[in-house]
């Protein structure tokens, strides 16, 4: 490789060396590190600090304490925290099953009305959650054939995540991609369905469940409307929606409401970092097989 050969670079940039090339490229990554890290550093450090009022935030602290998570744990936010988890926990799993399932039937089998269905899901994904409020309120009010009320229940906050468009579309496609002459060489062997789909199929989809999982653990976690038209009390509140009510009390401080911001915001980074490397293998193994 030639000294005078070049490259792009994701800013734009190339890797031709000059001093004046080299201070506008860390010029513009300083930049970019106090935009997008800095509200984040922020949070981090503020959650630790006594503060008062917003023109107080710091990211050089004069003092360090868990006042602000000890007060946030007198406000019930632990109790929110575990509605959350309860949630995210038996709503993701549901949903990467119900994703599973649904992907496998659309990727290996065929059967009459297969497009429409594929394009029912697809259209799920285009209606903000804005229009599906009122209906959904009142299906979860009046559960169809069994007659149940599922308001004031966490269950009614789980059965509506079940299901979404994004995780079986990633799965259908990603599951398209497997050879077909393994499930065959399994049928040969004597393997049934449910063999070849345990067995099989389940093994290689690891990455694509790294990518649903991370999306759909956020997604379920970040959850507003939903918790909102569910709850009866605060009891039943998610940490997202708990959060209004404690940005709302005028007794509550901001330091507390930071506090409570990070325990919110902690949950879905580890969980990334978790399932990164599935996660990163899901988004470029299409690339790859293309």
């Amino acid at each position: 490789m030639s000294r005078t050969e070049r490259f792009d670079t994701a800013l734009g940039f190339t890797t031709a060396k000059g001093p004046v090339m080299r201070v506008v490229r860390w010029l513009v990554y300083a930049v970019c590190v106090v935009v997008f890290a800095g509200p984040l550093l922020s949070l981090l450090v503020n959650a630790f600090t006594p503060v008062a009022k917003p023109t107080e935030l710091t990211l050089i602290p004069d003092e360090i304490t868990l006042d602000n998570f000890a007060r946030a744990f007198d406000r019930g936010v632990l109790g929110y925290l575990l509605n959350s988890f309860f949630v995210v926990g038996f709503g993701l799993l549901l949903q990467i099953l119900v994703s599973l399932s649904a992907a496998y039937a659309l990727a290996r089998k065929r059967f009459p009305g297969m497009r429409l269905v594929f394009l029912l899901i697809l259209s799920t994904m285009m209606l903000p959650e804005e229009i599906l409020a009122i209906p959904l309120s009142l299906v979860l009010a009046d559960v169809p054939l069994v007659g149940v009320d599922l308001t004031g229940t966490l269950l009614g906050m789980i059965i509506p995540v079940a299901a979404w468009g994004f995780s079986i579309l990633v799965m259908t496609e990603f599951m398209k991609e497997i050879p077909v002459e393994l499930e065959e060489a399994a049928r040969i062997d004597g393997a049934g369905e449910f063999r070849i789909f345990f067995s099989v199929v389940l093994p290689l989809c690891r990455p694509a469940l790294g990518v649903i999982g991370i999306f759909g653990f956020v997604m379920i976690w970040d959850q507003y409307m939903l918790p909102l038209l569910v709850a009866d009390d605060a009891g039943q509140y998610t940490l997202p929606l708990a959060l209004r009510t404690l940005r709302t009390d005028p007794e509550v401080g901001l330091g507390v409401l930071l506090a409570a911001s990070l325990l919110a915001l902690l949950p879905s980074v580890i969980a990334f970092l978790a399932m990164q490397r599935q996660f990163m293998k899901g988004l470029t193994s299409g690339a790859i097989k293309g």
